[in-house]
């Protein structure tokens, strides 16, 4: 088999604005194409109803997929009051509750309450794995699995009624925070029913739509012209502290040593993780931790080998 050169030499990021009716699993295996590689990942799935921001891992930026999905996000949201779904959207069967719609005022004041720290129920229709099967296979087989809430945090939340029964809401989350849940509890929480009718996902991390770009787009450029519009994996970490490695050390970390703190002049506490560059630039992510000799940095995760 021969490889295309390309292969090689492009990593970076590419943030698509994925459109609506695509899965984040038909964008990768479109990226695969423009870009010639299999080395293409997602850094957190977004419904085939959703459209919005979706980073795209290209080449060895793909190590960074662990690290990228802890993000926190932010959406655009519409949903319908008085009507309930399997899905809790409406790709799913909708019906109608008949239940009389709360005022303005009572939505207003029911999604100020739901700001903050709690508990949520991943929905069936999600690709988290239990079992190592992801809950949606098992809610298209009619199999029933006990799932168990996970904590997320709501940081921000606003509603505008756009009718009498649809509104808008636009939301801060983090990371592993199901909108079409919100909404199915906003629901319960009115009385009445609530449905997701659309969702954009307009921050992802440090990506927001101002850097995105439309499959069409893409498509319609050459790969020169693609690979110049892939932002630099350094981009993701934009929100890590930074530290520059003396040429002698930097080949030490590459190696898998521990840096100590003392030996290179810096204090940073422990457990925190750092982007570390050398003379080229960034190459790596740190972590401060405790070793037999005092506190060191050592690479978690080697992006260039150079």
């Amino acid at each position: 088999t021969i490889l295309s050169p390309y292969m090689i030499l492009t990593n970076g990021v590419m943030v698509v604005d994925k459109p609506s009716g695509w899965t984040s699993h038909d964008v990768v295996s479109r990226m695969r194409k423009l870009f010639d590689t299999r080395q293409i990942g997602h850094t957190g799935t977004l419904d085939p109803l959703a459209t919005g921001v979706l980073p795209i891992l290209v080449g060895r930026a793909v190590k960074a997929c662990e690290y990228l999905t802890a993000h926190d996000k932010c959406y655009e949201a519409t949903f319908i009051l008085g009507k309930v779904s399997d899905t809790g959207d409406t790709d799913g069967s909708v019906n109608d509750t008949g239940k009389p719609l709360p005022t303005e005022a009572e939505v207003l004041a029911a999604v100020d309450s739901m700001i903050g720290e709690q508990m949520q129920m991943p929905p069936m229709t999600s690709a988290i794995k239990v079992n190592g099967k992801k809950l949606i296979d098992y809610a298209r087989a009619g199999e029933s699995v006990t799932v168990a809430a996970r904590p997320i945090n709501i940081y921000f939340a606003e509603t505008k009624r756009l009718s009498e029964c649809e509104y808008s809401l636009s939301l801060s989350v983090s990371k592993g925070t199901y909108v079409r849940t919100i909404i199915t509890d906003l629901g319960e929480k009115l009385g009445c029913g609530a449905v997701m009718s659309s969702l954009r996902r307009t921050k992802s991390g440090n990506f927001d739509l101002s850097c995105s770009h439309t499959l069409d787009e893409l498509s319609e450029l050459s790969y020169d012209e693609r690979a110049a519009l892939l932002c630099p994996l350094e981009d993701a970490f934009a929100d890590l502290e930074a530290v520059k490695l003396p040429s002698f050390y930097a080949r030490l970390s590459k190696n898998g040593c521990e840096i100590y703190q003392k030996k290179i002049g810096t204090c940073f506490e422990n457990g925190k993780l750092l982007r570390i560059y050398d003379n080229d630039g960034f190459y790596a992510v740190g972590e401060v931790r405790d070793f037999p000799d005092g506190s060191a940095i050592k690479t978690v995760k080697l992006f260039s080998l150079n």
